[in-house]
């Protein structure tokens, strides 16, 4: 299961992390969210203990959205050793994201 970022434990879990980190900018309203929901809880399953894997949802919890200056969701970024290394923008298929996550796994 895809675990819920905040803007309370983003810092713990994302920035501090012993492991790289994917995190999905996401709202319930947004469709190609709603496209890539999906996806991002299989990747969970997939790289469970390898990968930390979750969701932020934007309209909840503005504030971790800001300061990434994250404008258009999904936006989706990954995180290793505390420093963001990469960011998807929009609805992109599985194997994008797994590609990706190959790098820092």
């Amino acid at each position: 299961m895809a675990f819920q970022f905040t803007d309370i434990n983003f810092q713990k879990e994302a920035l501090e992390s012993d492991i790289p980190v994917l995190i999905d900018f996401y709202a319930d309203w947004c469709g190609p969210c709603k496209m890539v929901a999906p996806i991002v809880a299989e990747l969970a399953v997939e790289y469970e203990g390898k990968i930390k894997i979750g969701k932020l949802n934007v309209d909840q919890e503005p504030g971790v959205a800001e300061k990434y200056r994250v404008m258009s969701i999904p936006t989706i970024l990954f995180i290793n050793k505390g420093t963001v290394v990469d960011t998807v923008v929009g609805a992109v298929p599985k194997k994008v994201l797994q590609d990706k996550l190959e790098l820092y796994k």
